[in-house]
């Protein structure tokens, strides 16, 4: 089942998110759910408190960007087939000098900017069933996880932006929290006058 999306401006995505207990009720089914959800949007990642969950559990299949020429073969190999539960994860160490890559994010459609994260990270995970795993990423797979790591310590990658790139984009958030734009995938808007 397709779950709204929640746009920017609703207090889940300022969260910090909760670990899952092993009997969450009906994780399986949620889980579905989201990988739903996310490709039916065209995302290459989703996190839970994104479809209203204060979670800590993200997903992320970013096989797309395994297309672009620009990428090295080990890069491009990395990120294909990398389709993956993250739950109850903990980054560990991020390394290497920051660099910067246009991201954007289904919470906040339409706006795209450049962010700095740094190349290498080492995260702690356990899978959809439960098991433990310590993994080392590095390049556009390490960004996609540091940018969904990011939402379930209630983080934006707006809030990444300089205070001038803010300042400027304040009107375009503003807009998306009451819903007044044109998505083609679910949504729930936090500011959206009922009755429309």
């Amino acid at each position: 089942m397709i779950l709204p999306i929640v746009a920017y401006g609703d207090p889940v995505l300022k969260k910090k998110a909760k670990d899952i207990p092993e009997d969450y009720p009906k994780l399986q089914e949620l889980i579905e759910n989201m990988w739903e959800t996310m490709y039916g949007a065209y995302g290459v990642g989703l996190a839970a408190p994104q479809v209203g969950l204060p979670i800590r559990m993200f997903i992320i299949d970013p096989s797309p960007f395994a297309e672009d020429e620009d990428l090295s073969e080990d890069d491009k190999k990395q990120l294909q087939g990398l389709k993956k539960v993250f739950m109850n994860p903990q980054i560990l160490e991020e390394i290497g000098d920051e660099w910067a890559y246009n991201e954007g994010c289904l919470s906040i459609p339409e706006v795209r900017e450049d962010v700095f994260r740094q190349p290498k990270i080492t995260i702690e995970y356990y899978d959809e069933n439960f098991k433990k795993h310590t993994e080392e990423y590095s390049g556009l797979a390490a960004r996609v996880i540091q940018h969904e790591y990011d939402h379930i310590e209630g983080i934006l990658f707006t809030d990444k932006l300089s205070t001038l790139k803010k300042r400027l984009i304040k009107g375009k958030l503003e807009n998306i929290s009451k819903g007044k734009i044109s998505i083609d995938y679910r949504m729930r808007f936090p500011k959206m006058k009922k009755g429309r």
